[in-house]
C-alpha cells in the first residue's frame, strides 16, 4: 500500500473570500427583509459555498503516481502531439470540472516548472475536444527529476472567465501541490509520457489530488 501525504488549505478558497462574503451579505438582508421570502437567496448562497470549498487532500507517495490535477469527470483518454513541446508524442487524460466541482488545480507530479503559456481564446463548452486548441487557457510544463515532461493545461469553459496560476517559471512544485483555480466550470487537460500506465477510464469521475490517474514507467535518466 502506498503511502499518503496530505495538504492542509483554508475549508473555503481564498479566490473566494470576496464572493463568499457578497453572497452571505445578501442571504443576511434577504432574511431581514423578506424572512422565509429569503429561502432562494440562501439557496444561491449555498451554491457559492459548495463552489469555493477547497478540502483536504490525501496524496499517494507511490513511486511514479500522477495525482489527478483536477476534480471531474473524464472526458479524453488519447495518444496526441504534444501542442507544446515540439516533437513529443503524449498520452492525453481530459477532466472536466462542471460547477458543482472543486475547482482549485493541483500538481500532477514533482518537479521543476520549464515553462508557463497563457493564450487568450473563446470560451465554448469545456467538455468539447475543440476547448483544448480554441479556449482561453493556460499551459505548465513540468520537467521531474525522472527526466520526463508533463504539461498541465488550464481551460476556461462556457461560463468560466478567469484562469488563475500561481507557479512560474524556475519553480520547484511538489505533487498535490496548489498551483491554481479555475471559476465556474471548466477543463484540465494533461499530457504525459506515452509510457504512463494510466489506470482510470473514460466518464470516471476523480477527485484532485486523491485519485491516481496513472504511473509513469521508470527509466534511467541520460
Amino acid at each position: 500500500m502506498s503511502k499518503i501525504k496530505q495538504f492542509d488549505y483554508p475549508f473555503f478558497a481564498r479566490e473566494g473570500k470576496i464572493h463568499l462574503g457578497i453572497a452571505f451579505f445578501c442571504g443576511f438582508l434577504s432574511t431581514w427583509l423578506w424572512g422565509l421570502g429569503s429561502i432562494p437567496v440562501w439557496v444561491l448562497v449555498l451554491f457559492v459555498v459548495q463552489f469555493f470549498r477547497d478540502p483536504r487532500r490525501n496524496i499517494s507517495t507511490q513511486p511514479g503516481a500522477v495525482v489527478s490535477p483536477a476534480s471531474g469527470k473524464i472526458v479524453a483518454i488519447e495518444e496526441v502531439a504534444n501542442p507544446y513541446i515540439e516533437g513529443v508524442k503524449s498520452r492525453k487524460v481530459s477532466v472536466f470540472m462542471n460547477v458543482f466541482s472543486v475547482h482549485s488545480n493541483l500538481i500532477p507530479f514533482a518537479g521543476e516548472v520549464r515553462g508557463v503559456w497563457y493564450h487568450p481564446g473563446k470560451f465554448v463548452n469545456a467538455a468539447l475536444d475543440k476547448a483544448s486548441s480554441e479556449n482561453e487557457r493556460n499551459a505548465v510544463w513540468i520537467h521531474t527529476a525522472e527526466g520526463d515532461d508533463i504539461v498541465s493545461v488550464q481551460i476556461a469553459g462556457l461560463i468560466a472567465r478567469r484562469i488563475l496560476c500561481y507557479v512560474k517559471k524556475g519553480d520547484q512544485v511538489e505533487t498535490g501541490q496548489r498551483y491554481g483555480f479555475i471559476r465556474f466550470g471548466s477543463r484540465v487537460d494533461l499530457y504525459l509520457p506515452l509510457e504512463t500506465r494510466v489506470s482510470i477510464k473514460l466518464g470516471q469521475w476523480v477527485s484532485s489530488g486523491n485519485d491516481v490517474i496513472g504511473l509513469i514507467t521508470p527509466k534511467s535518466v541520460s
